[in-house]
């Protein structure tokens, strides 16, 4: 297991009780590195929508429980939102929940010169992603895909 995992899964264990008392649930947690900077993630969710007083209430929960076991040995900034509009699909749990969704897929390499592909989500494996654009279905294998996200209509 690699040290962001780690850290995503212990943080995640910690964030557990506090989204329940909060009355919110956990979307994902994320560890990444931004330029120089190390930013850990927690994403919440509710039905109606999170609220800036549900972030920061869970927000300070967390930052007192992290400090108490601090697992985390790099300097780091804390953030505690909801996944937006937009949110990443980067789990199972996540692409099961948008199934029927429209998506937009961002691939590593282009097929056909083309990096980027939207359409209602079909169905998932282990190994490739299906949507249907307009009328033609498209399968993609889940290692060419560099993200998959909610489409956003305005």
């Amino acid at each position: 297991m690699s040290r962001r995992e780690d850290y995503e899964i212990r943080t995640q264990a910690l964030l557990e009780p506090i989204a329940e008392a909060n009355g919110v649930s956990i979307y994902d947690v994320e560890y990444v590195k931004e330029g120089a900077d190390y930013h850990l993630c927690a994403y919440i969710d509710k039905p109606e929508g999170v609220n800036i007083q549900d972030c920061e209430n869970v927000s300070r929960a967390l930052s007192d429980a992290l400090d108490r076991e601090d697992f985390i040995a790099d300097a780091y900034v804390l953030e505690v939102s909801s996944p937006g509009l937009g949110r990443a699909l980067r789990k199972d749990k996540h692409l099961q929940a948008a199934i029927g969704e429209d998506v937009e897929i961002k691939l590593f390499k282009p097929i056909d010169k083309c990096k980027e592909f939207s359409g209602a989500l079909e169905r998932f494996d282990g190994e490739s992603v299906t949507i249907l654009e307009g009328e033609t279905e498209r399968t993609f294998k889940r290692a060419d895909v560099a993200l998959i996200r909610l489409a956003v209509d305005f």
